[in-house]
């Protein structure tokens, strides 16, 4: 789960990390009287679930209240990348001496942590390691003893400090990993880390992803999954979560359903092989009832950008007869305008075929030759 900005610096400051003097507005009044209170310049930041915000106009600087107010009413109700902007963060505008990166992510190579420093902040660190890969610092963490002050003090002269300056940017960096931990987080940034002119470190932007798995344990956040603007997710996406199934919206015209995130992911291979771009990312799991079934499918044709969904189903313990029932029940509830390919192959196949071809639906028992008739469909569609 992505944190808002906001969030991830009302965290960050409890932990004794630097944050810009700001507040969070949600109306263009607001604004303004944060503006007011905090002096001027501020940033106006628009509060979205997005990375490049500030790329697609999300964040405006205003030399007075006045402008604060006019760059909020700007942004407050905006859209960015499809998510709406419900709120602003009115900050201090800091005066600048250089920007640094620091994080703490994941490393699944490693299967650990991994620190990720460097003296080229305020942009993607992904272009900073193609452009200049000798400007990026990366210390594996050793999961068993963990992240400590000689760690810190490493990345800080790495850094080009020393003196006071090394000693308050490595506790600063110790600060952000005990963050990353206490909050299972998969990352936790500080993007730019900006050295101001009188020589402090303050955290300008802030990122905090917590690990959905781990969401049990800060049942603040998980209690936000259901609420709307809560998170980055698509209402398909908020849907099928709730149905316990894995979703994922992409950006083609076929609708993608399988049971096993490995099958599912060769489907989305194998319609690209054949010319065709997947929609979504659909997986049902093993054992999946004809209930689940229907539920999924109802989410699938509720996507109206899709031209033919491809069911591929290889049963084990996914029972294929429970998968045919589960496609003419979603037929008798939502009816289907669009055209179906399925795939089934395995436990009960018979039957399951069976099922089906008694309601004159087709079943194919190659998986090659299910995409290539899909992606004909989607095409012939188009």
């Amino acid at each position: 789960m992505k944190l808002f900005e906001h969030e991830a610096k009302e965290i960050f400051s409890k932990y004794g990390i630097p944050i810009p003097n700001g507040r969070l507005a949600n109306s263009p009044a607001q604004a303004r009287e944060t503006a007011t209170r905090v002096k001027t310049p501020v940033a106006v930041k628009a509060q979205v679930l997005v990375v490049g915000r500030g790329k697609a106009g999300g964040i405006l600087f205003a030399n007075s209240p006045r402008e604060a107010e006019l760059s909020s009413r700007k942004l407050l109700g905006a859209e960015i990348r499809g998510l709406r902007i419900q709120s602003v963060l009115v900050e201090e505008k800091l005066p600048i001496r250089k920007e640094l990166y620091f994080s703490i992510t994941v490393d699944r190579s490693s299967r650990s942590y991994v620190a990720i420093a460097s003296s080229e902040g305020g942009v993607e660190i992904e272009e900073t390691a193609v452009t200049t890969p000798e400007k990026i610092i990366k210390i594996i963490i050793n999961p068993l003893y963990g992240f400590h002050p000689y760690h810190a003090h490493q990345i800080a002269k790495k850094l080009g400090y020393r003196g006071d300056q090394m000693q308050e940017l490595a506790a600063i960096l110790l600060k952000l990993y005990r963050v990353a931990m206490d909050y299972d987080a998969e990352l936790c940034e500080m993007n730019p880390l900006i050295e101001t002119t009188e020589g402090k470190f303050v955290a300008a932007d802030a990122r905090l992803i917590i690990d959905d798995n781990a969401l049990y344990r800060h049942p603040d956040f998980q209690r936000r999954l259901s609420e709307k603007g809560g998170t980055e997710l698509t209402p398909q996406e908020l849907e099928v979560q709730k149905s316990g199934l894995a979703y994922v919206k992409l950006d083609g015209n076929i609708g993608v359903f399988g049971n096993g995130a490995g099958l599912v992911m060769a489907t989305l291979d194998v319609i690209q092989l054949y010319g065709g771009n997947p929609a979504n990312f659909l997986d049902v799991g093993g054992g999946a009832s004809s209930e689940k079934m229907a539920a999924a499918l109802n989410l699938v044709f509720s996507d109206p950008r899709i031209e033919v969904v491809f069911i591929n189903v290889l049963g084990g313990i996914t029972r294929c007869d429970e998968i045919a029932k589960g496609i003419l029940e979603a037929k008798s509830r939502i009816g289907f305008a669009k055209p179906m390919v399925i795939r089934l192959v395995g436990t009960n196949e018979e039957e399951g075929k069976r099922v089906l071809t008694e309601a004159d639906i087709q079943v194919l028992d190659s998986m090659e030759e299910a995409a290539e008739r899909a992606v004909e469909i989607a095409k012939a569609g188009r």
